[in-house]
């Protein structure tokens, strides 16, 4: 079991670098590796992956919270792009929470992979993420985007619980934002799927297990241990986000994507 909450700390210290850098704020980072602690668990009563799911979803309010907090300090964050599109992102993240709590295991974890695939090799093939050009400017979001989009987006995210950054980063990048502004805008973005979520798997399964270290199928050991590590690393890269450069920052955003994918499908 130390091994196992060793491993989760590491992780964790993995999952505040990405929150800040790239906007995660669990997710990607959180969902295999929660995935892996909750199949080592004897008698656990509660489907692996969904236990993945709402950890993530609960690590996330904190990690988004305190990285938002950091960003708005640093004067990143954009309101323009912020409202309204982070109600239709709250109400899509409803939708979606209480449909992952009646999903099979293994469409769940399918579907996981699948969004990883579509997003990284939307990513590569079409102009706009790697590279901004260099007369790239920011452009205003649409109404389209705003409102179907953002249901979209939070309810893909908060049924998956990856938050929503894997779709928020790329929208942003390809309105004309630095990679930069674009990670800092994906905490705030992701914290209604998250707070929402959180709520939804606290009370899902209730009395599906009487152990004490679940509130429904959150797993609160591994939730404190991803914790532990994710809080300090915020607090130190917070300091130097937005001095790397654009198309290395973007290029970096893929690599952890494309990991999280052989993570999950490997497992």
């Amino acid at each position: 079991m130390l091994i196992e909450l060793l491993v989760l700390l590491g992780f964790g210290c993995l999952c505040g670098a990405t929150t800040v850098l790239f906007g995660f704020g669990g997710g990607f980072i959180t969902v295999p590796v929660v995935y892996s602690f909750a199949l080592a668990q004897p008698g656990n009563a509660l489907g692996a992956m969904h236990v993945a799911v709402a950890t993530s979803t609960a690590v996330m309010v904190v990690n988004a919270g305190s990285a938002t907090l950091a960003q708005l300090r640093s004067g990143r964050l954009r309101r323009d792009y912020l409202w309204p599109l982070i109600a239709f992102i709250g109400l899509g993240a409803m939708l979606g929470s209480f449909a992952a709590t009646a999903a099979d295991e293994s469409v769940l974890r399918w579907l996981f992979v699948a969004y990883l695939v579509l997003t990284i090799a939307d990513s590569v093939l079409r102009k706009g993420f790697v590279s901004r050009g260099d007369d790239a400017r920011p452009r205003a979001l649409g109404g389209l985007t705003i409102t179907a989009g953002g249901t979209g987006i939070g309810a893909v995210a908060s049924f998956l619980g990856v938050g929503g950054s894997v779709l928020t980063v790329p929208l942003m990048r390809r309105k004309g934002l630095p990679m930069a502004d674009a990670a800092a805008l994906a905490n705030p973005l992701s914290l209604p799927v998250a707070v929402i979520g959180t709520a939804v798997y606290a009370f899902a399964a209730t009395g599906a297990s009487s152990d004490s270290s679940h509130l429904g199928y959150i797993d609160l050991v591994a939730a404190a241990a991803l914790l532990c590590g994710s809080l300090p690393t915020i607090a130190v890269v917070r300091r130097v986000v937005g001095r790397l450069p654009d198309r290395g920052h973007a290029i970096a955003y893929l690599v952890l994507l494309t990991a999280a994918l052989i993570a999950i499908v490997l497992r």
